[in-house]
């Protein structure tokens, strides 16, 4: 049996910092795979710009030149961790048989992914990387990851507890994931549905290598809303539950208050019609809200409009760049135009 392709997708986005120490390593462990025969010579790494504002994409066109492992991709605009993910994964599955997604920060355990090729090998489609534990959090994410987690399991959401997008998926498996065709794509939740085989590798979560975070507390908690709405609808039902409890108490109160004002214990005040205006405006607006957050996605799923768009790919180029263009001078390759190079061999 041949060895698979595998390629590794790496989303970026403002990474310089860390750049340099993700591929120095990631080459290394490539070439140690190969080494030992768990994947092909032909095995790629494919860093996704997604739409940086620093020296990143400088950074991974000028190493492409000189390591025919590395590739890039570089998007129009930033368009989101998620779908320069999933842009890097369909770019990649074609002249690969398996593909690894990680992060650029490398707070995964890049080791593992030995672990995934001996799983593929064994008849694996999905393998998981699953965080041994969140000792390494501060208590408030750790709690507030948990109770995500949790939520999502209330609602009948099928996560892979303490699984981010480290994880291996073969070529069938892209292929059926390519199938689905919304725009929120929730990757964590619609992974578990493509079925076929699959098994998970436990790891402990390291230190970032350099540079800062990338998913600050509005990005995670913007996150796990739109992941929350993407997959159920348990919270619009919940509201209307709500608003039957609030009618049912209203009759409640109803007559509680009329019994009173018929017995003439009533005192005029506005303590109780404040309070009842201040708790029924509340719900209201939540629930007008929560219906909101359902018609904008279904606002954005009927436009289908493409969730990435490519600005420059070197990952489909026939040959090395640096043997194509036959020049020397890394910075005057940079400044050529790319799209009449890629244009040219087609």
């Amino acid at each position: 049996m041949m060895e698979p392709v595998l390629t590794i997708v790496v989303p970026c986005y403002n990474e310089e910092e860390v750049l340099p120490e993700t591929i120095m390593k990631l080459s290394q462990l490539l070439q140690e795979l190969m080494g030992d025969e768990l994947v092909s010579k032909q095995s790629k790494i494919l860093f996704v710009d997604d739409g940086s504002k620093d020296r990143t994409w400088e950074m991974i066109y000028k190493e492409g030149l000189k390591n025919d492992h590395v590739r890039g991709l570089k998007l129009a605009r930033n368009v989101g961790h998620q779908n320069a993910l999933l842009a890097g994964l369909f770019t990649a599955k074609e002249l690969s048989d398996c593909v690894v997604s990680i992060d650029a920060d490398l707070q995964d355990d890049i080791q593992v992914i030995r672990d995934f090729m001996l799983k593929f090998h064994e008849g694996c489609e999905i393998v998981y990387g699953v965080r041994k534990g969140r000792d390494t959090d501060t208590f408030f994410k750790r709690s507030t990851a948990q109770g995500f987690y949790k939520i999502m399991k209330i609602l009948g959401v099928d996560l892979i507890y303490n699984h981010a997008d480290f994880r291996l998926m073969s070529k069938r498996a892209l292929h059926e994931l390519e199938r689905f065709k919304e725009v929120n794509l929730f990757l964590r939740g619609i992974v578990p549905l493509l079925g076929f085989r699959t098994d998970v590798v436990y790891y402990d979560r390291l230190e970032r290598q350099a540079g800062e975070t990338k998913y600050p507390l509005k990005k995670m908690l913007a996150f796990a809303f739109d992941g929350i709405t993407s997959f159920s609808i348990s919270p619009i039902r919940f509201v209307l539950m709500i608003g039957f409890v609030s009618f049912f108490m209203s009759l409640v109160f109803g007559g509680y208050f009329l019994t009173l004002k018929f017995w003439g214990n009533t005192e005029t005040g506005w303590t109780s019609m404040i309070t009842s205006i201040w708790l029924i405006g509340g719900l209201q607006l939540i629930a007008i809200g929560l219906i909101g957050e359902y018609v904008g996605k279904i606002y954005k799923e009927t436009k289908q409009r493409p969730k990435y768009i490519i600005d420059i790919d070197s990952f489909n180029l026939p040959l090395p760049r640096h043997r194509m263009l036959n020049q020397t001078g890394e910075d005057e390759l940079y400044n050529l135009d790319f799209r009449k190079i890629a244009e040219s061999n087609k």
